[in-house]
């Protein structure tokens, strides 16, 4: 058998002894040092998925989908009965396609989320920008970037998860900006 693993200099299949070493081990073809770990399913084969049984006593329940395969577990959202074939379990909970798509295209399960929009970001580049070009624009930004980190302020930020710095900064910037237009426009009322 193929090691799937090879040598980054060479190229060459390792050895299974050169997988998940204590120390360093020399590669057999060019001999560079070489620390590769792996983890064990790597070698594991496959299980193959699971086809359904087939309904074998009359009156027993059958999958909406495929009727003549064997009813293993309902639909969460809509009840239906799934083989385990349809069967798409997500959280600990069961889902039959349908429903795994209507909720994925209406938000509704937000494991399934794949993009998301950025509001931190947003707010901290409209706190930002007028800052770096000139100040007139943070007349308008300055409020808006406020409006944003403040609206926004509970919205997940990356799909990854982080912190919500980006929104106290641009909030914090924001506030500065309107203050300084508030002491700017009281300045030139009292003149």
């Amino acid at each position: 058998m193929q090691s799937p693993v090879c040598c980054t200099k060479c190229q060459g299949d390792l050895a299974s002894e050169a997988l998940n070493p204590v120390e360093w081990t020399a590669c057999p073809h060019c001999g560079v040092l070489i620390e590769a770990e792996v983890f064990p399913a790597l070698f594991k084969t496959p299980e193959p998925g699971q086809a359904g049984d087939q309904v074998l006593v009359e009156g027993e329940s059958s999958c909406f989908y495929h009727p003549q395969k064997k009813a293993v577990v309902p639909c969460d959202l809509c009840g239906r009965f799934l083989c385990a074939l349809c069967d798409v379990e997500l959280d600990d909970r069961h889902f039959c396609p349908a429903c795994l798509e209507s909720g994925k295209k209406k938000g509704q399960l937000r494991q399934l989320e794949n993009q998301r929009v950025l509001y931190d970001r947003i707010a901290l580049f409209l706190a930002t920008l007028p800052l770096l070009l000139c100040l007139w624009p943070s007349l308008v930004g300055a409020p808006m970037a406020l409006f944003v980190a403040l609206r926004y302020r509970n919205y997940p930020t990356t799909i990854r998860g982080g912190s919500k710095v980006r929104f106290w900064v641009a909030g914090i910037l924001a506030v500065l900006q309107i203050i300084g237009w508030i002491i700017f426009f009281v300045y030139l009322a009292s003149r």
